[in-house]
């Protein structure tokens, strides 16, 4: 069973532009994101809960099985960066952790194919954009 996920309409949009542009189009590794767009609950921003993970937050999370901790970056593809623990939400691991809230648990497959499971522990809004 798959928790349930929240994704902001303003994510929502982006995501569903990248997902219809020509090179992602075509990309059946990317058949995981689209699943989990459908079945969102879409919110309006101002509607969002702080403590879900949307685009470009932060999100603490432990692996249960091994006690190990990991903090993330929530990224668009063209802004992720191992260096800088940013995860593409185009990776497997990246569309796992949309939309997930506080407390939430999800079953991962790793890239070895062992299965883990994942606890978010804490998650941070990315400050808001200043104009002036």
């Amino acid at each position: 069973m798959k928790p349930e996920i929240i994704i902001s309409a303003h994510d929502m949009d982006i995501l569903e532009g990248l997902l219809a542009a020509p090179d992602a189009r075509s990309r059946s590794d990317l058949n995981g994101l689209r699943a989990e767009l459908e079945r969102a609950d879409v919110r309006d921003d101002g509607n969002m809960p702080d403590n879900v993970i949307t685009m470009n937050s932060r999100a603490r999370f432990v692996e249960e099985n091994t006690a190990r901790e990991y903090q993330l970056t929530l990224a668009f593809p063209r802004d992720a960066s191992a260096e800088d623990s940013r995860v593409s939400v185009f990776s497997p691991a990246g569309s796992a952790l949309l939309g997930l809230s506080t407390g939430q648990t999800i079953d991962w497959a790793t890239a070895e194919g062992k299965s883990i499971r994942l606890k978010v522990l804490e998650v941070t809004q990315p400050a808001p954009i200043v104009t002036e």
